[in-house]
């Protein structure tokens, strides 16, 4: 109570509920906030005018006890790759058009509708094609944590902003790992959901593998924040049909009897520190403990590396042909080298990509026939500083970005990251666990026992 924006959902829902708090309240603090210590973080790419506006009609609702829906009142950011009426999405490009857009995406179309007053949007790399948090439009985001450190990105302000308490919950993107890798880095709980399961409009560049989600400070955040994005909208050939669902049902029950896999590879040799690998085995035994039926396996999978490298390295290509010869100067120059290599590829090339893609989907799908769930590392390591270079970016991406990530996207499962202790330089470490194709519930679940064994922590900013 004594700074509300440190709040969960939850928590700001009940006291609103008890007229302990009002969003108006709530809101103020946060943009206090985010007025002291957003210098020194980078973490908004801008910040919505209407927000007080939004704020202030919550409170009259709940005043007379007749809140609009799960979320009303609670302060939502959104990352400045999703569609914000009445604001400019601007990729993290000074290449994009600086006007309004006229209509709010799927995801915020749900949190509206739910009573969320979206704060901000969040900055992201450009076009969300890395993972080092910076942009050429809005410079470097830092981690809370450790300023001299990246959040990791896409979801670079997003996870940032999460972790240093400007607002509860978070809307991200991810494609190959860009919810769960700044997750990871800044502390916090990312949630990549069911390909399909939250609509997005318009589709990016990665659209055959992205999926929008939440990022929170708490699991049970994060399932409530699936429900009001997880809606059918016509806008998306890829959406699932309507499932309104309470997300949180079940959350509780725990992992007794459920098998869980721990994976070690991949489908290729991906890095890890010691003290990821202590991570693992720390999740791995909390997991027992807690009933669960843990062991090793191995499945047999392509080299994802392979098929990843193709989708992401084409997209990027599709993205500079798209700019005029004479403007490329102004875009990052390790996303036109990963664009220029990938430019000449066929389209036999791309359709074997697609069928390596499903074969490692039936794989898993298989492995989910023996085991319900899967345990892997989320990183190779803790946060970089953010002024490492990149070196070569088709080696960083499965060497120091997402070796452990990707494969999820590829095979369209759902996939959570957790915090699971510190390094010992004191940047957060987690791990990751994935579920059947459409079972996002058992991630949620077994992402709470952790929660509980594991307190999630928060950084000391004053």
């Amino acid at each position: 109570m004594n700074d509300p924006s440190l709040l969960s959902a939850e928590d700001l829902l009940a006291l609103y509920a008890r007229r302990v708090l009002d969003p108006v309240e709530v809101l103020q603090s946060v943009t206090e906030r985010v007025a002291r210590l957003n210098s020194g973080i980078n973490a908004f790419a801008a910040m919505n005018p209407k927000a007080l506006i939004q704020a202030g009609e919550s409170a009259a609702r709940w005043r007379i006890g007749r809140p609009l829906g799960p979320l009303d009142g609670v302060p939502v950011t959104v990352k400045d790759l999703v569609d914000v009426a009445g604001m400019p999405t601007r990729r993290g490009s000074r290449l994009t058009d600086a006007t309004p857009v006229a209509e709010d995406a799927p995801s915020v179309v749900g949190l509206k509708a739910a009573g969320a007053v979206i704060l901000g949007k969040t900055t992201t790399t450009e076009y969300g094609w890395k993972s080092p948090g910076d942009c050429p439009l809005h410079g470097i985001t830092r981690n809370p944590w450790n300023p001299n450190f990246t959040p990791g990105g896409s979801s670079s302000g997003a996870a940032a902003a999460c972790a240093a308490g400007f607002g509860a919950l978070h809307v991200g993107t991810d494609a190959g790992g860009s919810i769960r890798i700044p997750a990871a880095w800044c502390g916090v709980v990312g949630l990549k959901p069911s390909f399909g399961r939250v609509p997005q409009w318009p589709l990016g560049a990665f659209s055959a593998v992205a999926v929008a989600g939440p990022i929170a400070r708490t699991v049970r955040d994060a399932a409530l924040m699936l429900g009001a994005m997880a809606r059918h909208d016509i806008r998306d050939p890829y959406a699932l049909p309507d499932e309104p669902r309470n997300w949180l049902g079940g959350i509780e029950d725990g992992v007794a009897g459920l098998r869980v896999a721990v994976l070690r590879r991949p489908g290729f040799d991906a890095p890890i520190d010691w003290e990821g690998i202590a991570a693992l085995e720390q999740a791995a035994q909390i997991l027992t403990d807690a009933g669960a039926e843990v062991e090793e396996t191995t499945v047999d999978l392509p080299d994802m590396r392979q098929i990843f490298g193709r989708i992401w390295g084409v997209a990027l290509a599709r993205v500079v042909a798209g700019v005029p010869e004479t403007r490329r100067q102004m875009l990052d120059p390790g996303l036109l080298d990963v664009a220029a290599r990938n430019s000449n590829l066929s389209a036999i090339d791309m359709m074997d990509a697609d069928a390596m893609r499903l074969t490692a989907a039936h794989a898993m799908a298989r492995l989910h026939q023996s085991y319900d769930l899967v345990l892997t590392p989320t990183v190779p390591n803790a946060a970089p500083m953010v002024e490492l270079p990149i070196g070569d970016p088709m080696e960083a991406l499965w060497t120091k970005w997402a070796p452990w990530t990707f494969a999820w996207n590829l095979t369209r499962q759902p996939a959570i990251s957790v915090p699971m202790g510190f390094h010992g330089n004191g940047l957060p470490r987690s791990v990751q666990l994935a579920a059947p194709l459409y079972r996002d519930d058992l991630v949620l679940k077994a992402a709470r026992v952790l929660e509980l064994a594991e307190p999630i922590p928060v950084p000391d900013l004053g």
